[in-house]
C-alpha cells in the first residue's frame, strides 16, 4: 500500500489537518484497528471453537489417557526408572520429611491450633496428593500464609482454647477442598488472574509482617494480643514490655540466627545445600537438648502431644460454613497463586507438562480427605518444594516417603516433642517468612515504578531501530524522538514515564542526528510493542500528555501497540483523540511520515519545472518511476549498500 503525503507551507499540523506536498511516496503498512462492536461476536466464535476442540479431544481419548486424568500418578508410575529414580526419591523424601515435622508443628501454633494438628495436616494429605496431584516435586502440607488466614478468621469467631475452634479449622479444610475441586473440574483457575500483582505483593508482605510480629510473644516471654493488624500488634508488644524475659529472647535469637545462616549457606553453596533442609531439625534438636540439660523455667515448652495416627471423623460445625466462605475462597486463591505457580515452574524445569486445573483438583481432594483425619487447610509449600527439587526428586514417591516419615513421627516420636521450646518453633516460622520482606520488596517496588525507557535510533542500512545506548552506531532524526517503554503502563509508573518523555524532548543528542536542520522536537514516537497492559490512570495521563504536546506544536505517534492495549485506547477515545492516521505497525513507518512533515517545515515549496518531465516519453517516465520505486524499496529494506552520509528516507537533492 502506498500513501503519498503533500508538503504544506504552513507549520500548523498539530490537529492533523495539514499534509505535506510534492514529495516521493512512502510505503506504510496499514495498522488494523480492531472494532469494539465485533469483539463480542469474535469471542463467541472462539468459545464455540474451544468447545468443539474439547469435544473432539474427549472423543479421541483412550482408556489410559482417562486413567491419567483421574489418577495422575499413573503417568510417572508407567515411566518410572527404578534404578535411576528410587534412591534420589528416597533421599529427597527423607530430607523434606525431616524439614516438615518441626515446620508443621510451628505452623499449627501460628494457626492457633495444638501442634498435633500440624502433624495430622502433614500426614494424610501427602498420600492423597501423591495419588491425585499432577506435580512430581510439589511438597504439600501446612504453610505460614494459610495458617495466618486460619488464625485471623477463627479467632474472631471463637477463642482458640475452645474445642469449636479446632472443628472450624477442620471444616475450613473441607470447604477449601470442595472449592478447589470445583474450580479444577470446571476449569476456572483463570479467575485468579483478575487479582493484580500489586494486590498480591501487598497482601503477602503485610501477612509476612503480621506473622513475624505474632511470634514475638515466644521470644519476649509475655503474651501479645492476637490480631491480624500490624498497629495493634505493635501496641501490644510495647505495652507489655514490663514482662520481658531474657532467656527465651536469647535462645530464640540464637536459633533464628542459626536458621538464617544455614539457609543462606544452603542457597549459595551447592555442596552445602543440605543445610537448608536441616535447619528446622537443627533448631528443634538444639533447643530440646538445651532444655533437657539446663531445664530453664522461664522458657515455655510445647508440652504433651498425643501419640498415634489420626482417626477418621466427619467434619462438624457446618452451621458456621456461611461465615467461612470468604476465607475458604481466599485460601483457594492462595493455592492457585502459590501452589500452582510453583508446580508449573518445577514441571518446566523437569521436562513435563502440568495442567493447572488438574493440579487444583489434586489439591482439593487432598484437603477433603485431610479434613476426614483432623487436618486443617494445606497447600503447596514454596520452601519445601524447592528443597524437594534441589534434592533430586523425580516423582510423587518422594511425597509418599514424607508421609511415611510423618507417620513414624506420630507413632514413635511425639514423647520427644514435649520438650521443644516454643521460641524454637517461633524462630522456624519467622525464618520461613522473613524472605517475603526487606530489600527484595524495595527493589521490586523501585523497578516497577521506574521502568526501563530507551531512546531508539536507526541502524545504518536497515529499517531496524534499536536502543542508542546499546548501539552507538544507530542514528536519530532531527525533530523526532523515538522512545520505547519496556513495561506495562499503570498508575505507579506513569508519572515517571511522563517526566522521562519531557527530558528526552529537551536533551537531544544532535551529534548523531540526520535529516533537516530544525531547532526543536516536532514528533514523539512511542514504541509500544513491549507494553502488555495499560490502565485507566495511564490512559488519562496519555490524554493529558497529548494536550500538553499539542499546545507546544508537538505530535504523538504510536507504534505497534498490541490488540489489548489498542482496544483500551480505542474505548477510552485516545485513538480518535490522537488520530488513527498516527498509529503505525512499525517504527519505520512512523518515522517516514514524521520525517516528511519535518522536511516540509524546513523546505520552501518550489514550483516544479514541468518542461523536463514533459520532454520524457511515456516509456521513459515508466522506467524512471520503476527505478525510483526500486531504489526506495532497497534503501528501506537495507538490502542495498548505501553511503552512510546519505539519508535513505529523504529524496536526494542536487546541489
Amino acid at each position: 500500500m502506498e500513501i503519498t503525503y503533500a508538503s504544506p507551507s504552513s507549520t500548523d499540523f498539530a490537529d492533523g489537518s495539514s499534509m505535506p506536498t510534492s514529495t516521493r511516496p512512502v510505503r506504510i503498512i496499514p495498522l488494523q484497528h480492531p472494532s469494539t462492536t465485533s469483539s463480542s461476536s469474535s469471542a463467541s466464535s472462539s468459545t464455540w471453537a474451544a468447545l468443539s476442540r474439547w469435544k473432539s479431544k474427549v472423543q479421541s481419548m483412550t482408556w489410559v489417557e482417562w486413567l491419567e486424568v483421574f489418577l495422575p500418578c499413573t503417568r510417572w508410575i508407567r515411566t518410572y526408572k527404578w534404578r535411576e529414580y528410587l534412591q534420589v526419591d528416597l533421599m529427597a523424601g527423607i530430607t523434606v520429611g525431616v524439614m516438615l515435622v518441626p515446620q508443621s508443628m510451628s505452623y499449627a501454633k501460628l494457626a492457633g491450633l495444638e501442634p498435633i494438628y500440624g502433624l495430622y495436616s502433614g500426614f494424610v494429605p501427602l498420600f492423597v496428593y501423591a495419588i491425585f496431584g499432577s506435580s512430581r516435586q510439589l511438597a504439600v502440607g501446612p504453610v505460614a500464609l494459610v495458617s495466618l488466614l486460619v488464625s485471623n478468621v477463627l479467632s474472631g469467631i471463637v477463642d482458640s482454647s475452645d474445642e469449636l475452634y479446632t472443628e472450624l479449622a477442620i471444616l475450613l479444610a473441607f470447604m477449601v477442598g470442595v472449592m478447589e475441586c470445583l474450580l479444577g473440574l470446571f476449569r476456572l483457575g483463570w479467575i485468579i488472574r483478575f487479582i493484580s500483582h500489586s494486590v498480591i505483593s501487598g497482601f503477602t508482605t503485610a501477612s509476612a509482617i503480621v506473622i513475624a510480629l505474632s511470634q514475638a510473644k515466644y521470644f519476649l516471654g509475655y503474651n501479645v494480643a492476637r490480631s491480624s493488624k500490624i498497629v495493634p500488634l505493635i501496641k501490644s508488644i510495647i505495652s507489655g514490655a514490663d514482662g520481658f524475659s531474657w532467656p527465651p529472647f536469647v535462645m530464640g535469637s540464637v536459633i533464628l540466627a542459626i536458621l538464617l545462616i544455614m539457609k543462606h549457606l544452603g542457597k549459595t553453596r551447592k555442596y552445602l545445600r543440605f543445610l537448608r533442609a536441616a535447619g528446622p531439625l537443627t533448631a528443634v534438636l538444639s533447643g530440646t537438648i538445651f532444655v533437657k540439660i539446663f531445664n530453664p523455667s522461664s522458657i515455655s515448652l510445647v508440652g504433651d502431644i498425643p501419640q498415634g495416627l489420626p482417626s477418621f471423623s466427619i467434619p462438624r460445625a457446618f452451621g458456621y460454613a456461611t461465615s467461612l466462605i470468604p476465607t475458604a475462597l481466599l485460601i483457594t486463591g492462595v493455592a492457585i497463586l502459590e501452589s500452582v505457580g510453583i508446580a508449573k515452574a518445577l514441571a518446566a524445569k523437569n521436562g513435563y507438562e502440568l495442567d493447572s486445573n488438574q493440579e487444583l483438583f489434586g489439591l482439593g481432594v487432598a484437603n477433603i480427605f485431610g479434613s476426614f483425619f483432623s487436618a486443617y487447610p494445606t497447600t503447596g509449600s514454596f520452601s519445601r518444594s524447592a528443597v524437594n527439587h534441589e534434592s533430586g526428586a523425580k516423582s510423587g514417591l518422594s511425597g509418599l516417603v514424607m508421609g511415611v516419615l510423618m507417620g513414624c513421627a506420630l507413632l514413635f516420636m511425639t514423647p520427644l516433642f514435649e520438650y521443644i521450646p516454643q521460641c524454637a518453633l517461633a524462630a522456624i516460622v519467622i525464618s520461613a517468612v522473613i524472605g517475603l520482606v526487606g530489600v527484595s520488596l524495595a527493589f521490586v517496588i523501585h523497578e516497577s515504578a521506574n521502568p526501563h525507557i530507551a531512546v531508539l535510533g536507526r541502524l545504518p542500512g536497515t529499517t531496524v531501530y534499536r536502543n542508542t545506548q546499546q548501539y552507538p552506531e544507530a542514528y536519530t532524526y532531527n525533530g523526532i524522538v523515538i522512545v520505547r517503554i519496556d513495561a506495562p503502563i499503570y498508575f505507579a509508573n506513569i508519572s515517571y514515564i511522563k517526566d522521562r518523555l519531557r527530558e528526552y524532548e529537551v536533551e537531544v543528542d544532535r551529534s548523531t542526528s540526520r535529516g533537516p536542520e530544525v531547532e526543536r522536537i516536532y514528533f514523539v514516537i512511542i514504541e509500544m510493542a513491549p507494553v502488555t497492559y495499560i490502565d485507566s490512570s495511564a490512559v488519562q495521563a496519555l490524554k493529558d500528555l497529548h494536550q500538553e504536546y499539542k499546545l507546544r506544536d508537538i505530535r504523538i505517534a504510536i507504534s505497534n501497540p498490541n490488540r489489548e492495549v489498542l482496544m483500551t485506547l480505542s474505548r477510552a477515545g485516545v485513538v480518535d483523540l490522537i488520530g488513527k492516521e498516527w498509529y503505525f505497525v512499525r517504527v519505520h513507518d512512523a518515522v517516514q511520515v514524521c520525517l516528511q512533515h519535518v522536511q516540509s517545515l524546513k523546505e520552501t515549496p518550489k514550483a516544479a519545472d514541468p518542461s523536463s518531465e514533459e520532454r520524457l516519453s511515456p516509456f521513459q517516465r515508466l522506467i524512471k518511476q520503476r527505478a525510483e520505486d526500486s531504489s526506495v524499496a532497497e534503501l528501506e529494506s537495507g538490502s542495498k549498500d548505501i553511503d552512510p552520509q546519505l539519508e535513505p528516507l529523504l529524496s536526494r537533492k542536487s546541489s
